[in-house]
């Protein structure tokens, strides 16, 4: 399973160097592995997790994760990246739950965003504090998906990524 949430998550790095180096494994906390990859400017530190359950109607959908990363030298925090697995339905939303907070992301191609940093702390927040985190969102054949990621190891997780960019 590590393998393949490596493979995911290694496909959300930019171009260039961080991912030229490829990144390293730190550790693995519950559900969660830790990565890190590039240094000085192009360091990113990131979390990421496979679901614990996908629901939908599909009879082929490629790998989906959720990822949290660290790009200091940009000066960007907790960014909260979904992979689908499938082209999103144009200018369509998803939908991440945690308990009984909800949030909205935007989606482009095969990833979902929220809109501001301000969204992704509180996310992020709400993700430390539960217990699992339910992302709903509609392929680009009309599909409905709903994927469960368990957040136990997330705390830990997030602490150490942070930790591995200078910023714990």
């Amino acid at each position: 399973m590590r393998s393949i949430l490596f493979l995911c998550v290694f496909c959300l790095l930019p171009a260039g160097a961080a991912r030229a180096a490829g990144p390293d494994h730190l550790a693995t906390h519950g559900a969660w592995s830790v990565f890190v990859a590039g240094e000085g400017d192009s360091k990113v530190c990131y979390i990421g997790a496979l679901p614990e359950t996908s629901e939908g109607d599909y009879t082929r959908r490629d790998p989906t994760s959720v990822s949290v990363s660290q790009r200091p030298g940009k000066k960007s925090f907790d960014v909260v990246q979904v992979v689908a697995g499938y082209t999103y339905k144009a200018r369509s939303e998803v939908t991440a739950t945690v308990g009984s907070d909800t949030f909205t992301l935007f989606t482009v191609d095969d990833s979902a965003w929220t809109r501001d940093a301000r969204t992704d702390a509180s996310l992020v927040k709400a993700m430390r504090a539960g217990l699992e985190l339910v992302v709903k969102g509609t392929s680009s054949r009309g599909t409905l998906t709903v994927d469960t990621y368990s957040l136990k190891g997330f705390t830990a997780a997030h602490r150490e990524s942070r930790a591995a960019c200078g910023l714990e």
